[in-house]
């Protein structure tokens, strides 16, 4: 059986095909464990540790971090047998046009990762108990092999001419013609004389947008392959050789306003997710606001006598915790408010799957409380310290932010009054919970300072209606006023 093993990118799930290396958290030459997390990969939905198939040592990683990796495709190599001596080397004479390449041997020792059937049951990727297939957190089981797409585009090999092809009445051996000038460093890309350029789709697909000639390239990467650094590198050489000299700017014209002064940043990931979420929601869903003002003073009160009990005195509590104790009641009232629509038909959920939008280094992302509606209050505190300490570290799983219905943006933390939020998609309703200020506020017949916030309310008016999302907006507000009496009044 073969010694080296490739591990290929795992099937990420929710229709995200490609991942972003972020860091490798092995190197060449390591001892790992079965299921040790071997590299972090960012999608479109979150970051992830990737654990190892197998345990061995880590023969080979082929690709860097901050490279793109679609799925299928193999990310690292692994020794399942370090200690069985090096890989002997083949007797056979490798072709004379393929010099840089590894011996048949090693070639041969390759292999690719197994069919799921072939993995000890249990483990990642192997058949669980029951007959289903364990996967990672928020993967899904791939159902076919990975195939490499038709490459599109590539430069057709200069193939080496076969000696019958020779003029017979050449007295020696004569080269055949080349059919265009190549560069005498890189015939096909790879450093050889002959083979298809060795390339990933994407980076075919990066050469084809910035005008490359794969075959005019040296590639760096594994087997002299073509990377993405490599495309760019020739990219960037090609437009300075292609920059005009600079002409001495008039003296008037003490400031430019050029390229040089503009900062690019790539689209990917959770901005790209973010992007197209956003866009799709704005353009299907016919969006309405309201806005409530509302005196949290009491609110504010019962929060500083829930801080002060024993038993509350290590939990963490916030104003946010009574809004989403607020959103939670008033879903009880009015149902329709957590539904999708469904075109032909509205699907009204008995569950509440409450999102928290979170600021991270990645983006915004919206991780949700799984059932939110059945927990108790300290229950629900625990949760949101929880999602929102996983959240900052970077570590949200993709499940959990799917499966939402029904959504918290706290744009108070910023020092904002309110917003008119966007509807995350699938959610008819996505609630904006402003700053908390002291401001002057009739009470009682009389002007006095209070502690004051306003609410911005956007739900879907194909689902929900004026008359519905003003009495959903104005029983939050009440609560919000007045919780203890509310909580007394509704439970």
């Amino acid at each position: 059986m073969s010694r080296i093993k490739e591990f290929n990118l795992p099937d990420l799930g929710e229709g995200l095909t490609e991942g972003e290396i972020l860091a490798w958290l092995v190197k060449v030459g390591d001892d790992i464990e079965l299921n040790q997390p071997i590299v972090e990969v960012e999608t479109a939905k979150a970051a992830v540790e990737i654990p190892a198939k197998w345990a061995g040592r880590v023969q080979a990683i082929f690709h860097p971090e901050g490279s793109t990796v679609e799925v299928g495709v193999p990310i690292i190599a692994i020794d399942t047998d370090p200690n069985a001596g090096p890989i002997e080397e083949s007797t056979t004479a490798a072709p004379a046009s393929d010099l840089p390449a590894p011996s048949a041997a090693s070639l041969a020792a390759v292999e690719v990762a197994p069919a799921e059937g072939m993995v000890e049951p249990g483990l990642i990727g192997g058949v669980a108990p029951g007959g289903r297939t364990a996967v990672l957190v928020g993967y899904g089981p791939r159902n076919a092999p990975a195939k490499r797409r038709p490459r599109k585009g590539d430069v057709p090999a200069q193939p080496a001419a076969p000696v019958q092809a020779a003029a017979p009445a050449a007295p020696a051996p004569a080269a055949p013609a080349p059919v265009a000038p190549v560069p005498a460093t890189a015939v096909n890309g790879n450093g050889r004389v002959s083979g298809p350029v060795l390339a990933k789709p994407p980076v075919r697909k990066l050469a084809k947008d910035l005008g490359i000639d794969l075959a005019t390239l040296t590639g760096s990467g594994p087997l002299g392959s073509i990377t993405r650094e490599d495309v760019q590198r020739a990219a960037s050489a090609t437009a300075t050789a292609a920059e005009p000299q600079p002409v001495a700017a008039p003296a008037a014209s003490a400031a430019s306003f050029g390229a040089d002064r503009e900062q690019r940043i790539p689209v990917k990931g959770v901005r790209k997710l973010t992007a197209e979420n956003t866009a799709r929601s704005a353009f299907t869903a016919p969006h309405v606001t309201e806005f409530l003002t509302v005196d949290v003073t009491r609110a504010m009160k019962a929060l500083d006598r829930l801080r002060d009990r024993r038993e509350w005195r290590d939990v963490r509590v916030s104003p946010l915790l009574l809004v989403a104790k607020a959103v939670l009641l008033a879903v009880k009232r009015y149902p329709m408010v957590n539904s999708t629509w469904a075109g032909d038909e509205i699907v009204v959920k008995e569950y509440v799957n409450l999102g928290i939008a979170a600021a991270t280094e990645r983006g915004l992302i919206v991780p949700n409380i799984k059932d939110a509606g059945r927990l108790s209050l300290r229950e629900l505190a625990d949760a949101m310290t929880e999602l929102v300490q996983t959240a900052k570290s970077g570590k949200t799983s993709p499940a959990d932010m799917s499966g939402g219905t029904l959504t918290i943006t706290n744009v108070g933390v910023f020092g904002v009054d309110t917003g008119t939020p966007i509807l995350p998609p699938g959610e008819s309703a996505i609630l904006a919970f402003g700053a908390v200020r002291e401001q002057p506020w009739v009470h009682k017949g009389k002007v006095k300072p209070r502690l004051v916030t306003t609410l911005g309310l956007s739900f879907d008016h194909r689902i929900i209606d004026g008359e519905l999302g003003s009495k959903f907006l104005r029983d939050i507000g009440d609560f919000l006023a007045d919780p203890e009496a509310a909580l007394l009044a509704w439970t």
